[in-house]
């Protein structure tokens, strides 16, 4: 039986065998993309010049980027500077999303088991929080700052989601630490 509250809601959400039939489907995919692709480029997505995933360090730049697009949506006394700011943080750190939802992917791909269901979800929460910022980008370009606001204050939710099982990823099954692309993980 898990003992911690992070593991016990971890597997409520990720010990369905469905999830699995689905994580084994995207993930051939993805090996059958990755056959494809230079080897510089899955080694560059893996993180290998590093020595460590690049995933974990790319994260920042969109999740920061929503987090404070989000106060500033949301800052008492905010004028139509304060709005622009929120428009270009928004839009950049949703660009910065797509090499992380990149990365995430790569990495994913060597996963097994419930890291792998976990992982799963994780990626689908983060990429449900991309579209929505994106959409919320150019709902705010239209000139609909409440719709705006509203898919990327969801969007912020999704991603706060997918953080938590990526620490699950991270600290309950040590994905990513000290394991690169020539020792897969999992």
């Amino acid at each position: 039986m898990d003992s911690r509250p992070s593991d016990r809601l971890e597997t409520a959400v990720s010990d369905h065998g469905t999830l699995e039939v689905v994580a084994d489907t995207v993930q051939k995919v993805l090996k059958a993309a990755e056959g494809v692709l230079p080897a510089r480029v899955l080694e560059t997505l893996h993180g290998e010049f590093l020595g460590h995933p690049l995933h974990p360090i790319l994260i920042h730049l969109p999740l920061g980027g929503w987090m404070l697009a989000g106060l500033l949506d949301f800052m008492p006394g905010g004028d139509e500077r304060t709005e622009h700011a929120a428009d270009i943080v928004l839009t950049l750190s949703t660009l910065g999303a797509v090499p992380t939802i990149a990365t995430g992917w790569a990495d994913w791909s060597n996963t097994r088991g419930q890291a792998r269901r976990t992982g799963l979800i994780h990626g689908a929460l983060n990429e449900a929080a991309f579209f929505l910022n994106a959409g919320s980008v150019v709902a705010r370009r239209r000139g609909r700052r409440r719709l705006g606001k509203v898919l990327s204050g969801g969007a912020l939710g999704l991603a706060l989601a997918g953080g938590f099982l990526g620490g699950q990823l991270v600290y309950g099954h040590g994905i990513g630490v000290g394991q690169t692309l020539t020792r897969p993980q999992g």
